[in-house]
């Protein structure tokens, strides 16, 4: 299916991918448009570690954001974006630089909100965060 839109044109080489995503190394893994729900990756570096070299919080909360908020996109049409209302995190267990899978999905939507919800794992598979988002769905010329 050719699909449009700032979020599809990001993925499918229209558009350059926001430079955030670009660094936190965001790709699109799969996305159920069934489920609406998304697999991302990222590569945490070096660059995103505390004294410790465990990843910042902080990063592990931008990767959390940058998957609810692509599980909704994805579902949007072309002439539609959204909003994220809030964003909460829970930082299970620490973890190191390297590759981290995002899954999110749209758990409801009524109207125009969106409850999204997300996990990130390592690279061992285990859990490491956790994170909730509300999103408002808003026509694509009515960002401020």
């Amino acid at each position: 299916m050719n699909r449009t839109g700032p979020f599809w044109d990001a993925v499918e080489g229209r558009r350059p991918i926001p430079r955030a995503a670009a660094t936190l190394g965001a790709e699109v893994v799969v996305y159920d448009e069934v489920a609406v729900r998304i697999e991302m990756a990222f590569v945490a570096t070096e660059d995103f570690t505390n004294p410790m070299g465990e990843v910042l919080g902080g990063f592990l909360a931008a990767m959390l954001f940058d998957t609810v908020g692509p599980a909704l996109l994805a579902s949007l049409g072309p002439d539609e974006f959204q909003e994220t209302l809030d964003l909460t995190c829970s930082f299970l267990r620490p973890t190191r630089p390297g590759r981290i899978v995002g899954t999110g999905r749209v758990v409801a939507r009524v109207d125009d909100f969106a409850f999204l919800d997300a996990t990130l794992t390592d690279a061992d598979g285990v859990t490491v965060a956790t994170g909730t988002a509300t999103a408002r769905v808003i026509p694509l010329d009515a960002r401020g």
